[in-house]
């Protein structure tokens, strides 16, 4: 299989130089020797330097602080092919993949992020989640390749990188933990489309537990989001359960601590949806889907 320069691979990391390492690895080998930008998020673990001396080729950008999932937006601008693929310092693609989705991509113009396919650890386990994104609600447009969703996770996506950029990538306000519907909305709304493909398969095998303080973080993102994007009653609705749960639950509590504190901001940038994707995000609220 010969090279295929249509797509860059953007990779965020914080403190995970031997993990990061071995990803890289993966996709040094993969057919289509797609260029790869890492983001390093602050580490202190001299992950700059042994990305230099094992991956030389790797552009590696240090923005001096920790950007969390915004960095891959910074990833994004210093691209120069017209799609980039995501990965985290504990993921990469199955070989063939990015091809896939840019032949996806370039048959269809109003498509502008593939969600994955996910297979999980060294055994290629199915993630729950694609069963998820396979039975989305919202159903397949014509001029589109798979079903329309409103969530996928970051490091199994590929994206029309002037999409993207357009949507204004990651919202800094999340920083990270299920910011990808916002982007999704964000991308919907602007006419794009957010489509599941099975055929592109992206390969997670993370270590370890859930990070100390995700599900808070998790819990105060999706109030966030609807603050940001959806209407008044909805907002409302998450602040409230954040309420009523806080007193029981020390993850609600720190969430709606964390969120509170984030209003202000979320309030300056509250941009409703158009009513057409408001209508889908009140399907899925429905369905009670999760994308």
């Amino acid at each position: 299989m010969s090279p295929d320069a249509r797509t860059t691979v953007i990779v965020i990391t914080h403190n995970r130089r031997d993990q990061l390492l071995r990803s890289l690895d993966r996709l040094a080998a993969l057919p289509e020797e797609p260029p790869v930008i890492v983001v390093d998020n602050a580490s202190t673990d001299g992950t700059p330097d042994a990305v230099a001396a094992h991956h030389p080729g790797t552009t590696v950008l240090t923005p001096g602080r920790n950007l969390g999932a915004p960095g891959r937006t910074l990833g994004v601008r210093r691209a120069r092919t017209p799609y980039v693929a995501f990965s985290d310092d504990d993921s990469w693609w199955e070989p063939g993949s990015l091809r896939r989705a840019a032949d996806l991509l370039d048959r269809h113009e109003r498509l502008g992020l593939v969600a994955a396919r996910i297979h999980v650890g060294p055994a290629g386990e199915p993630d729950p989640m694609n069963d998820v994104l396979a039975s989305s609600p919202l159903g397949r447009a014509e001029d589109l390749p798979g079903p329309q969703v409103f969530g996928f996770l970051a490091c199994a996506a590929v994206a029309r990188r002037k999409a993207f950029l357009a949507a204004g990538g990651y919202h800094p306000l999340l920083f990270l933990g299920g910011e990808e519907t916002l982007l999704a909305y964000d991308l919907t709304a602007r006419g794009w489309g957010v489509c599941h493909c099975p055929d592109v398969v992206a390969v997670h095998s993370p270590t370890g537990g859930v990070r100390p303080g995700r599900p808070a973080v998790q819990l105060r993102n999706a109030a966030l989001t609807a603050w940001l994007r959806r209407p008044l009653p909805v907002a409302l609705r998450h602040t409230r359960e954040l309420l009523q749960e806080a007193g029981r639950d020390p993850d609600a509590r720190a969430a709606l601590r964390q969120m509170l504190r984030r209003l202000p901001a979320a309030l300056r940038d509250r941009r409703p949806l158009p009513a057409a994707v408001e209508a889908a995000a009140r399907r899925l609220d429905a369905r009670g889907a999760l994308l």
